[in-house]
C-alpha cells in the first residue's frame, strides 16, 4: 500500500470519528432543548373581566367598545365563539370561554338587552335563565425577557381549518414524507436558482427552518447549512411530525412590534387580527402563512398591496394543491386584509398600570419567574375607564392650552374603587401611552390643601370640643418655630374672613382658620391622623405641614383619600387580583384587606363637609357641568406659587386623584380648581358615577340649628337647618316659632342667601 493511501485512510478514520462525535454532540443539543422547556414565555397581564348581570350600570356603546377591543366580529348571527350580532338595544354574542383563577367560564351564546345606561335583560340564547355572564379579560401587556421575544403557545388541536394544509402546501409539500431534509426540494431549488441566475427559491424543509430558528443563527455559510441539515435529521429521528409541526407553529417569526418580536401563529393572530387563532378564516390563514416568507416585506400594515398580492398567491397555491376549491379561493380573495389598525384599544399598552403591576409582583416573584414562566396575571384594570380618563385629560389640557405655560404641564392620575381599594386607572404622563417617568407612582410633590381633611378629621374625632358648626377664627397670626423662623400663613385671596363655621374652613379651604385649628390640635396629632389614613412618609412636625408643605405621590394621595371614602376603613391599594401558572393552575390570590381606623361618625361628618366643598366651596365649579343630583365629595389642593395643581374626590363607586405640574417644579398658571379639578370633572362626566350615598351611622343624629348663629333651633323657625352631629354633641333644641323652616341644611340657606 502506498504511504499516501495509508495516510488518507487514517485521516478518513479520524474524520469519521470527529464526525461521529460532532453528531453525538448535536444529538444531545437537539434532545436537551426540545425535550425540556422549549421557550421562555413572558407573563401575560390581563384587565378585569367584564361581568354582565341585570341592573348593571353599563351602556351599550361601552359594551360594544370592549367587544371590539376583544376582537369580537359583528355578524348577522352569533354562530361561533367571538361573534356578536346587534339589533337595536338587543345583542346576542357567543362568548369564548376562559380559565379564571377559581374556575373555567364556559363558551356560551348569550343575549343581552340594554335600557338607557343599564343592562335590562340577560339570558342564554335558548331562553334559559342566566344570573351572570363573564367575558374573557382583555390582554393589556406582558413582562418580557431581555431578548424581547413574545409568543402565545398553542396546541395543534387549537389551530383553525386550513392552517396546517396551507403551511405545508406553501412551505414544504414533502413534509410528511421526508426525514428532515428533502433532496427533491433541494434539487428543485438548485435548478430554479441556476435558471434565474440568482437565489430565488430555498430548499429548506419546515424541520430545517425550525432548527435554524430554534438552535442556530442566520449566518449564511456551508458549515451552518450542513449543521442545520444534520440537526433536522436528528430531530426527526427522535420526534414525530406532530411535535415538530406544533413547535414550528409556536416558533416561527412573524413580525416586530417595536422592541417585541412576535413569534408563532398564536400571537400573530392576536397582533394582526385581535382574535384567537382558532377563529381565523381562510383568507386570514392565507395572509399569515404568506408572511412566513418575509414578515417585514409582507407586513400588511406597512405594505398592504404587497401583502394582498402574497395572500392571493397563497390562495392560488391552495387551489393548485386541491386544499380548497376555486370558488372558495375566489370568495376569500374578495375579503379585505382585515388587520386591526395600530393604536386600537386591543393593540395598545398601558405602561403606567403595567409598571404598578411589575412593582407589586416583584414583592413575591423573582424576575425570571415573571419573564420566562408564562404566568397569567389578572388585575383590576378597567380599560373602559382608562380610555375615559385619557380622553378627559386630553380634552382638559386642550381647553387650557391658551394659558401661558400649560404646554409644559405634566400629569398623573389614579382612579380606584373606594370599597375594595382596587386600582382601575393609572396615568403617568400627559401622553399616557408612552413609557417613561411614571408620575402617578413617582412624582413626589407638595400636596397643598389636600392635607386639610386630615386636620378637620382630627378635630371631629373630639366631638366634645369640635362639631361642624364650631366657630373658628380666620384671622392673621404668626408663630415662631424652633429654628427661630417666623411663620405667617395667608389665605389664597389675601383676606381674612373673620368668624366661620368649622365646615366652612374646610369647604372654602381657608388657610388661616385651618392652620390655627391644626395648631390647637397639635401638629404631631394631625400627622398621626395622616398616618392612620394611610400616609407612610415621616414628616417633621413643622407648622407649615398643616398647609401641605409635605410631599406625596398621586398614588399615596389616593391611599389617603381611600380611607375617607370608605367610611374610615383602610384598604391598601392593589392592582393584582390573582396569578395562574402557564398551565392554568392557581398560584396566588391577592384578596383585599380591610381595617377600621376611624369612627364611622367622624368620617360621616368629614364627608358631609367635603360634600359642601363641592356645593359651595372651592369645588363648586363641578356643578356647572355635572347634574346637581350627583352627590360628590372632594378637595382641591394648590402648592406655593401654583407649582402643583391637585384634586382628590370621590363618588359612591369611584375615587379619582389628579395632579398637574411641571417636572422642573416651576410655577404653573393653574390652581387646584382651575387645573386638576377640570380634568376630574371631565372624567366624572364621562364615567357617569353613582352618587355618594352615606348611611347615617348609629352614633350620628340630625339636629336643627339656626344657620346664622349655629345655636339649637326648631324646624318651625326661620333660618332653621339640619346638621349632623355625633350623638351628645348636638346643640340644645330651640323653642318653636310656629312656622315651618323653608330650608333643611346650612348649605341650602347659604345658597339661598347668596341668590
Amino acid at each position: 500500500m502506498r504511504p499516501w493511501l495509508g495516510w488518507a485512510v487514517k485521516l478518513g478514520l479520524v474524520g469519521l470519528v470527529v464526525f461521529a462525535g460532532f453528531a453525538v454532540y448535536l444529538d444531545a443539543v437537539v434532545q436537551e432543548k426540545f425535550s425540556g422547556k422549549r421557550w421562555t414565555v413572558p407573563a401575560k397581564v390581563y384587565a378585569r373581566p367584564l361581568e354582565l348581570f341585570v341592573g348593571q350600570k353599563l351602556t351599550k356603546s361601552d359594551f360594544l367598545q370592549e367587544l371590539d377591543a376583544l376582537g369580537y366580529r359583528r355578524e348577522s348571527a352569533a354562530n361561533g365563539p367571538g361573534a356578536v350580532s346587534v339589533a337595536g338595544n338587543n345583542l346576542e354574542l357567543h362568548t369564548r370561554g376562559f380559565q379564571f383563577y377559581e374556575s373555567r367560564e364556559p363558551s356560551q351564546r348569550v343575549r343581552v338587552r340594554f335600557s338607557g345606561d343599564y343592562v335590562a335583560g340577560l339570558s342564554q340564547a335558548n331562553g334559559g335563565s342566566l344570573a351572570v355572564a363573564r367575558l374573557e379579560p382583555m390582554l393589556i401587556g406582558g413582562l418580557y425577557p431581555a431578548h424581547q421575544e413574545d409568543r402565545l403557545l398553542i396546541k395543534l388541536d387549537q389551530v383553525p381549518p386550513y392552517l396546517v394544509e396551507t403551511l405545508v402546501a406553501v412551505e414544504d409539500r414533502e413534509f410528511f414524507n421526508h426525514f428532515g431534509v428533502s433532496p427533491k426540494s433541494i434539487a428543485r431549488a438548485v435548478w430554479v436558482n441556476a435558471t434565474a441566475g440568482q437565489v430565488v427559491q430555498g430548499g429548506s424543509t419546515l424541520t430545517q427552518q425550525l432548527v435554524k430558528n430554534f438552535y442556530l443563527t442566520n449566518e449564511r455559510s456551508l458549515i451552518r447549512k450542513a449543521t442545520e441539515a444534520m440537526m433536522a435529521v436528528l430531530l426527526e429521528l427522535h420526534y414525530d411530525k406532530q411535535d415538530i409541526l406544533e413547535a414550528y407553529l409556536n416558533e416561527v417569526f412573524l413580525g416586530q412590534d417595536g422592541q417585541r418580536a412576535v413569534h408563532g401563529f398564536g400571537l400573530a393572530s392576536q397582533y394582526f387580527f385581535s382574535q384567537p387563532l382558532s377563529e381565523l378564516k381562510l383568507e386570514q390563514v392565507a395572509l399569515l402563512v404568506g408572511m412566513v416568507k418575509g414578515p417585514t416585506y409582507y407586513n400588511p400594515r406597512r405594505n398592504p398591496e404587497r401583502a394582498l398580492e402574497r395572500r392571493n398567491l397563497v390562495l392560488d397555491v391552495l387551489v393548485e394543491q386541491g386544499v380548497v376549491t376555486l370558488e372558495q379561493a375566489a370568495a376569500a380573495k374578495q375579503k379585505p386584509l382585515g388587520v386591526t389598525p395600530r393604536g386600537s384599544m386591543a393593540d395598545s399598552s398601558f405602561p403606567a398600570f403595567l409598571d404598578l403591576v411589575k412593582r407589586q409582583l416583584r414583592e413575591d416573584y423573582r424576575e425570571e419567574d415573571l419573564t420566562e414562566e408564562g404566568l397569567r396575571i389578572f388585575t383590576s384594570f378597567d380599560p373602559i375607564l382608562q380610555l375615559k380618563a385619557e380622553s378627559a385629560l386630553a380634552d382638559s389640557l386642550k381647553r387650557l392650552a391658551g394659558r401661558k405655560g400649560v404646554d409644559q404641564v405634566e400629569a398623573g392620575m389614579v382612579v380606584t374603587n373606594p370599597e375594595t381599594g382596587e386600582v382601575q386607572v393609572l396615568i403617568g404622563s400627559r401622553q399616557p401611552r408612552y413609557a417613561g417617568f411614571n408620575r402617578a407612582l413617582d412624582a413626589v410633590r407638595p400636596i397643598g390643601s389636600l392635607i386639610k381633611p386630615a386636620i378637620y378629621l382630627a378635630a371631629l374625632e373630639r366631638p366634645s370640643q369640635y362639631t361642624l358648626t364650631s366657630l373658628l377664627e380666620d384671622q392673621p397670626f404668626s408663630i415662631k418655630g424652633q429654628d427661630g423662623q417666623v411663620w405667617s400663613p395667608q389665605n389664597y385671596d389675601r383676606k381674612a374672613h373673620g368668624t366661620v363655621y368649622l365646615y366652612q374652613g374646610l369647604a372654602n379651604s381657608y388657610n388661616l382658620s385651618s392652620a390655627k385649628l391644626g395648631l390647637e390640635l397639635g401638629v404631631p396629632n394631625v400627622l398621626k391622623t395622616l398616618e392612620r389614613l394611610g400616609v407612610m412618609r415621616k414628616w417633621p412636625a413643622y407648622p407649615s405641614m398643616l398647609l401641605g408643605a409635605g410631599a406625596l405621590t398621586p398614588m399615596e394621595v389616593a391611599d389617603m383619600y381611600q380611607t375617607m371614602a370608605n367610611g374610615g376603613f383602610n384598604t391598601p391599594l392593589r392592582g393584582i387580583r390573582s396569578v395562574l401558572t402557564a398551565e392554568g393552575e392557581p398560584l396566588k390570590r391577592y384578596p383585599y384587606q380591610i381595617q377600621q381606623r376611624f369612627d364611622a361618625g367622624a368620617i360621616y361628618l368629614l364627608q358631609n363637609a367635603m360634600q359642601r366643598t363641592m356645593r359651595e366651596g372651592t369645588g363648586r365649579s363641578v356643578y356647572s357641568r355635572l347634574p346637581g343630583s350627583l352627590a360628590l365629595a372632594g378637595k382641591t389642593g394648590t402648592s406655593n406659587d401654583s407649582r402643583d395643581s391637585w384634586f382628590a374626590g370621590f363618588s359612591q363607586d369611584l375615587l379619582a386623584v389628579v395632579w398637574l405640574g411641571r417636572d422642573d417644579n416651576g410655577p404653573t398658571p393653574l390652581t387646584g380648581a382651575t387645573g386638576a379639578l377640570q380634568v376630574w370633572t371631565d372624567f366624572m362626566l364621562k364615567a357617569d358615577p353613582l352618587p355618594l350615598d352615606m348611611p347615617l351611622p348609629d352614633n350620628v343624629v340630625q339636629a336643627w340649628v339656626n344657620a346664622a348663629s349655629g345655636q339649637g333651633s326648631d324646624p318651625s323657625c326661620p333660618n332653621a337647618v339640619q346638621m349632623p352631629y355625633i350623638r351628645g354633641s348636638e346643640p340644645v333644641p330651640g323653642q318653636a316659632c310656629g312656622i315651618q323652616a323653608p330650608v333643611d341644611s346650612v348649605m341650602d340657606w347659604v345658597r339661598g342667601w347668596l341668590d
